[in-house]
């Protein structure tokens, strides 16, 4: 026999080797846009900024985002009136600051909103958006091994734990013991058939997608500038992958376009002015070229017939585009 590994015999055949198991999951990819809040400045009513906000939610929903970041815009933040409600200022409330909130308001459990998000005039017109029947998003019949809720104060009659509200027609018990007016992702157990009453456990928001590779929503972050977008990353070692999109941009097509593998991919749109403006308007930035800040810099939709594509509709365009460069980036 040559070098190699020496084999193990069982009655006279080549005893087959175990795979090593791995002492922990490996981590899976995550995908980030981020987008000027500076679009909602430019709406020309609550209504139609509130569409708007409608519309990102849709296609981060769609494209199974793990992350939403909404930059600001520091000059443009101090010139803007905010939000203009029946004419006067939300609070002085910038564009970004009015996204971030939408978005929270739409990624969250439609039972669990009354708890979380106060009567508040800036959300008068979410009722008209469509929703976004994400995953997480139940209805009192369905079943699912996770669902989301919100600990309550009242406590549980015949137990130590913590009440919680999931959606259900009775409050389920926790073993852990929390704050009231917590949000948490609860195991419900592994078949429909569980029984009600067992201790439940509070689980991550990101246990769904690790373990059963379940779409459950986005996270929402706010950034006060361009360059806190980077800075302020949540993940271990910041994002490896990150791509502006712009129609000044590389022209590459889609089955052409090769990802390097990664861990954590962020895909950025610009406000009105693009990133170049974004980039040349952020002190800690200045000067650089937009080629310098990412890693990757695309145009992806190159042959547009009208003058200006609009950032809800670039979203859409571009996450469209990106599908199956990400699909073979997380294949390898």
């Amino acid at each position: 026999m040559g070098g190699g590994e020496k084999e193990e015999h069982q009655n006279g055949q080549p005893k087959k080797k175990k795979k090593k198991r791995k002492n922990r999951k490996e981590e899976k990819p995550t995908i980030s846009i981020a987008v000027a809040g500076s679009i909602i400045d430019n709406a020309q009513s609550l209504e139609l900024a509130t569409l708007l906000a409608g519309q990102i939610a849709r296609a981060a929903t769609i494209f199974r985002i793990d992350e939403v970041v909404v930059f600001d815009n520091k000059d443009v933040s101090k010139e803007s009136p905010g939000i203009s409600v029946e004419g006067d200022s939300e609070n002085g409330e910038s564009g970004a600051l009015f996204l971030v909130r939408v978005l929270e308001y739409l990624e969250t459990p439609q039972y669990l909103r009354r708890s979380l998000f106060p009567k508040q005039s800036g959300l008068r017109y979410v009722g008209l958006l469509p929703p976004l029947d994400a995953p997480h998003h139940l209805r009192k019949h369905e079943w699912a091994p996770y669902r989301e809720g919100i600990t309550l104060e009242e406590k549980p009659a015949n137990s130590t734990g913590t009440l919680v509200d999931v959606g259900l027609s009775k409050n389920v018990v926790i073993e852990e013991v929390l704050q009231p007016a917590q949000r948490v992702t609860v195991a419900m157990g592994t078949s429909r058939h569980s029984d009600p009453d067992d201790l439940k456990k509070v689980v991550t928001s990101s246990h769904p997608r690790e373990e059963m590779d379940m779409y459950w929503g986005y996270k929402v972050r706010y950034a006060s500038s361009i360059s806190s977008l980077f800075k302020d990353c949540p993940y271990d070692g910041g994002y490896d992958h990150m791509i502006g999109t712009s129609e000044h941009g590389l022209i590459i097509n889609s089955s052409e376009l090769e990802i390097p593998k990664f861990r954590h991919l962020l895909i950025a749109f610009g406000g009105l002015g693009g990133l170049e403006e974004n980039i040349e308007e952020d002190s800690h930035l200045k000067g650089k070229d937009v080629k310098e800040v990412f890693n990757s810099y695309l145009n992806t939709c190159p042959y547009q017939g009208s003058r200006t594509i609009r950032t809800e509709e670039a979203i859409l365009i571009s996450l469209q585009y990106f599908q199956e460069p990400i699909k073979r980036a997380t294949q390898r």
